[in-house]
């Protein structure tokens, strides 16, 4: 019987040990992608912009709105499992509806430095809030943080950090910790602790929850709880599951404006 606990208790150890190890690899596959650019260079009319952080420098792109000198802009946080090169069309619609957009890339990335995790992503997200700040042609009161998938947390975070306008979550958890629950995994192992259910109970600005109805990666139920932990929130459903959302943007883009004219944040 001794000899059996051991060898439990070692094999108990050994997959708490490699979960806590590989969990990132998990987490993050994106790092594993290679941008399809072969210089970094961005796309004709966007400007480039390399954030300057403690661990290197990670890139992002501007979309400026059209029609407007000074206007609303969105800071996108984009999923696990993609690149910043996946949401230049996206963003193009959404500049053209008279709304900027800040797409920011991972840290470790396409062609941005460092390792992603969310400390590093909290310090990212917060240099292009304050980037964008200081620009003559985004209204600072109009900042509004968006995040799809992994990139809900990354916004959430935003929300609590800094002063943003509003916050717009797509098809992301109620918190990482629930998703592992989920997958058998105990809590208390997750090294990045998104917690998007705090951050919709505390922030005191609208908030837009949109998700997939057939959503087999993050369940739809996760956007039913971050509904249920503020009054009068509601859930916008779009026809599609997980990965298979970017035929869904118009619906998503027209939920997005009619949330941004109805809270005064667009005109």
């Amino acid at each position: 019987m001794g000899t059996a606990l051991r060898i439990l208790g070692l094999a108990l150890l050994g997959y708490v040990t490699l979960l806590f190890v590989l969990q990132r690899a998990l987490l993050f596959p994106g790092t594993s992608r290679d941008s399809p650019r072969e210089t970094a260079s961005a796309p004709d009319g966007v400007t480039q912009v390399w954030l300057e952080a403690s661990f290197g420098q990670v890139e992002a792109w501007f979309f400026s709105g059209e029609g407007v000198p000074t206007g609303p802009t969105i800071l996108f946080a984009h999923g696990n499992g993609e690149l910043i090169e996946d949401w230049e069309s996206e963003m193009v619609r959404v500049a053209a509806e008279g709304v900027s957009a800040l797409l920011v890339e991972f840290p470790g990335y396409g062609y941005s430095d460092g390792k992603p995790s969310r400390e590093t992503l909290g310090e990212t997200f917060t240099l292009a809030f304050d980037w964008l700040v200081g620009r003559d042609d985004v209204d600072a009161d109009r900042i509004i943080a968006f995040g799809r998938s992994m990139g809900g947390g990354a916004a959430g975070d935003l929300s609590l950090d800094r002063p943003v306008a509003a916050l717009v979550l797509q098809s992301t958890f109620s918190s990482t910790a629930a998703m592992a629950r989920e997958m058998f995994v105990p809590g208390l192992l997750v090294r990045d602790r998104f917690d998007n259910q705090r951050a919709v109970a505390d922030f005191p600005g609208p908030i837009l929850l949109i998700h997939g109805i057939d959503d087999e990666v993050i369940p739809y139920a996760h956007a039913e709880t971050l509904a249920g932990t503020r009054e009068g929130l509601e859930v916008h459903e779009i026809e599609c599951a997980h990965n298979d959302c970017a035929r869904e943007w118009p619906a998503v883009l027209g939920y997005l404006t009619e949330f941004l004219r109805a809270n005064g944040l667009l005109d």
